[in-house]
């Protein structure tokens, strides 16, 4: 019984560490406003390359789990959550949708932090060649 509860333990505690309620993936805050400054794309030849962004769109984390963005002027807050290596954005806007994510008003990406920068891979679109969306803290 004692290997048990022992087991049952150990495995509670691996499943836990993807995500806390402080805005952290496997030991990394995101807490902090983010600002969009490259795209990660194709120009339509077959070498897909980090593009600059001019203005990018934001988001801002709260450790309590809530979000800010000016991505969609029709709706700017909602909750994250982690799920692995996932970061998963839901609006919380009623009847909102951009048109390209499922369920409504849910985005998830694919998630990798690299020093102060994240870099956001959608898991809603197909981008034959990839696709990417890097941003950089600005403010905590």
């Amino acid at each position: 019984m004692k290997n048990l509860i022992l087991l049952f333990s150990i495995i509670l505690s691996f499943s836990s560490c993807s995500q806390n309620d402080e805005g952290k993936i496997d030991n990394i805050s995101i807490v902090g406003t983010w600002k969009l400054i490259e795209v990660y794309s194709s120009d339509g030849g077959s070498q897909p390359r980090w593009f600059s962004v001019d203005n990018g769109y934001t988001y801002t984390f709260e450790s309590n789990g809530t979000f800010n963005s000016t991505r969609f002027s029709e709706c700017q807050t909602g909750k994250f959550s982690f799920t692995s290596r996932q970061l998963i954005l839901n609006y919380d806007c009623k009847d909102f949708t951009s048109g390209i994510e499922s369920p409504a008003g849910t985005f998830v990406e694919n998630f990798t932090k690299n020093n102060n920068e994240i870099i956001l891979k959608p898991t809603y679109i197909t981008c034959i060649e990839g696709c990417g969306y890097k941003f950089i803290k600005i403010a905590q």
